[in-house]
């Protein structure tokens, strides 16, 4: 009996390695029978077109059913419809792969990555054999290198600069890739010691900015200013990404890395105008530069040349006035050298040396557009080639003030006597226009007083302003509260939006005897107040009062002015 039972043991153990041998054997062979391979080229650029060929080819004598191809794109791809995966099923490859039969099928996508990177596309065919209940699966790789991003990414800004020295610097950005990127981002990491101040364009958490498209042969720049501290000839490393955001992820295409040195510093620049280094300057103003320079190192410095350059379109350049410079108005640039300024040629330790001139700012400048908002002049100074210094001078708002008065106006439709006469009513429209040229103004009120025995008729035009209008009967004060303005308001409005710049208001005169033979004042000196929200100063404009002659109504004559 125990024989019997080890006899079947091994019958069964030679049972199982049979079935088993059989089942291996038949699964290499399934495998086999079915080629599947992916073409494509093995280095391409980041953005380019690719072309992948997917080709399966039954090498057996038997017919496959059921067969489905699935595509799955390199990570980041972009693709027609959106999608990394493709799914090809019998409507596209038929119910069946018959013995020798082959197919391929195209698939394209533009691959994204940093250069040196593998993006790798995969393949599976799966199927079901003829007269078989299982399904069996072909698998294959294809990796291509990204050689290149056909992008320019980099650092622009000097290799060395002093400690606790104010830097600015760009980011340029350039696109060469045959097609337009969008969603791209760009973030940026400082060194220690480094404070920044501003960017533009504007940063988030001032370390990121976002480019919503960017074109073939396209490009932008980021400047950014801080200030950089560090002990001397100590490297300080930039570094930044450039990458496109995909599903909230950042795909990396390309990397900037740049080191400046801490120096130690030889020369000190500063300048001011008009007695100050604070200085805000307004339209029409003369001014006068100083720039002084001073060797703070230990070594006496000789034979230098400081070249300052002027920029801002309000400059009005022919006023130039120098005693020690030569202007070259090609480049807008004053230049003293050391053959006029003894300083220039011979600057000993902790010594300090200065220059000047004169300039006036246009008062009749005109913006182009509201991109001329929030006015500032620049100058650039460079000593040499050991220091240079940039100094932003903002620009108050030119805020205007008109006061015109008419008896003949469209209106209100005014009555009474003309000339005036003593104990009888002439009534007149008073009109106040508001320019506002360059910069948004807040707390904005217009003022006026009204003279003994003139007094308001309650009329008021646009009605609109009838609730920023009041009067004070005591102090007999006008106040015309408008608010705020924005730049080129009453400027470079259409007509139909600059009537909020105008105000009309009606008023009633009655002569006394006192008057009589005299042209009496109607309404006193206007003037407007603001607050300028570029230079937070305050601003304020005149304009004189009207007496009974209307210098601006062409209707009414001076003797037709004179109280009868």
């Amino acid at each position: 009996m125990r024989n019997k039972l080890i006899l079947f043991l091994i019958f069964l153990s030679v049972l199982i390695g049979v079935t088993g041998f059989w089942y291996y054997q038949k699964n290499i062979y399934s495998k086999e029978i079915i080629k599947l391979e992916i073409l494509g080229p093995e280095q391409v650029e980041a953005g380019e077109e690719v072309e992948y060929i997917v080709r399966y080819k039954n090498n057996g004598d038997t017919r496959v059913e059921e067969p489905i191809l699935i595509f799955e794109y390199p990570e980041h791809s972009i693709t027609e419809d959106g999608y990394l995966r493709d799914e090809l099923g019998p409507e596209e490859i038929g119910d069946a792969i018959y013995p020798g039969e082959e197919k391929t099928f195209q698939f394209k996508a533009r691959l994204l990555g940093k250069e040196k990177e593998n993006k790798q596309a995969k393949a599976v065919l799966t199927y079901r054999p003829k007269n078989l209940e299982s399904r069996y699966e072909s698998k294959t790789t294809f990796t291509s290198i990204i050689e290149k991003v056909p992008l320019t990414f980099e650092f622009d800004f000097p290799s060395k600069i002093e400690s606790d020295k104010e830097i600015k610097f760009q980011l340029n950005y350039f696109s060469y890739i045959n097609y337009p990127l969008s969603d791209l981002g760009i973030k940026i990491e400082y060194p220690s010691g480094f404070e920044f101040k501003r960017a533009s364009p504007p940063a988030l958490e001032n370390t990121e900015w976002s480019i919503n498209l960017l074109d073939k042969s396209d490009g932008g720049r980021i400047e950014i200013t801080g200030k950089i501290s560090g002990d001397v000839g100590e490297k300080k490393i930039f570094e930044a990404e450039l990458g496109i955001w995909q599903n909230g992820e950042f795909v990396l295409l390309k990397e900037a890395s740049k080191g400046i040195e801490i120096i130690e510093p030889s020369l000190y620049i500063f300048q001011q105008i008009n007695g100050n280094p604070q200085y805000v300057a307004d339209a029409g103003d003369l001014l006068h530069y100083e720039i002084f320079f001073k060797n703070i190192g230990e070594k006496a410095l000789t034979d230098l040349s400081l070249v300052t350059k002027l920029e801002g379109k309000i400059f009005d350049l022919e006023t130039i006035k120098t005693f020690d410079g030569n202007f070259g108005p090609g480049d807008n640039s004053i230049i003293f050298d050391w053959k006029k300024v003894p300083k220039l040629q011979f600057l000993d330790s902790q010594e300090e040396g200065r220059v000047e001139f004169w300039i006036n700012l246009k008062d009749d400048w005109q913006m182009d557009n509201l991109g001329d908002k929030n006015l500032t002049i620049k100058n650039r100074i460079y000593l040499s080639q050991q220091a240079r210094e940039e100094f932003i001078t903002k620009v108050n708002s030119k805020l205007v003030v008109e006061q015109k008065g008419y008896f003949n106006d469209t209106v209100f439709g005014n009555s009474g006597p003309i000339s005036p006469e003593v104990g009888q009513t002439t009534t007149y429209a008073i009109i106040w226009q508001i320019k506002n040229y360059y910069n948004d103004i807040k707390n904005v009120k217009v003022k006026a007083i009204l003279p003994s025995g003139v007094d308001l008729t309650g009329k008021i035009f646009p009605e609109s302003q009838r609730e920023k209008f009041s009067f004070d009967s005591n102090s007999r004060e006008i106040v015309w509260n408008i608010e705020d303005l924005g730049a080129g308001q009453g400027v470079l409005d259409s007509d139909v939006t600059a009537i909020s710049m105008s105000l009309a208001f009606q008023i009633a005169f009655t002569p006394t005897s006192s008057q009589k033979g005299q042209t009496p004042e109607i309404i006193k000196e206007v003037s407007i107040f603001a607050e300028d929200t570029w230079t937070e100063e305050l601003l304020e404009s005149k304009c004189s009062g009207i007496n009974t002659t209307l210098p601006d109504d062409e209707t009414v004559t001076e003797q037709q002015g004179i109280v009868q």
